[in-house]
């Protein structure tokens, strides 16, 4: 299941990335293989979504959560 997937308020473990490049600005953010995230909020269209993650909140787009794969 990818982040993208997620429903809001269920929680995920961050797997692994499908996107190499993408996955160094993800681990950057804070999104490290182990970390708990959720999705708090999604826009009214849909894109971009508000995740939290390593204690604060983070807003990707959709192409960016579909490139997160959860346990």
């Amino acid at each position: 299941m990818t982040l993208s997937e997620l429903k809001k308020g269920v929680v995920g473990i961050v797997k692994e990335f499908t996107d190499l490049e993408m996955s160094v600005k993800l681990m950057e953010m804070g999104c490290l293989p182990g970390e708990e995230i959720t999705i708090a909020r999604i826009a009214p269209l849909g894109d971009p979504i508000a995740v939290n993650v390593s204690g604060y909140q983070l807003s990707l787009r959709k192409f960016e959560a579909s490139t997160i794969i959860l346990q």
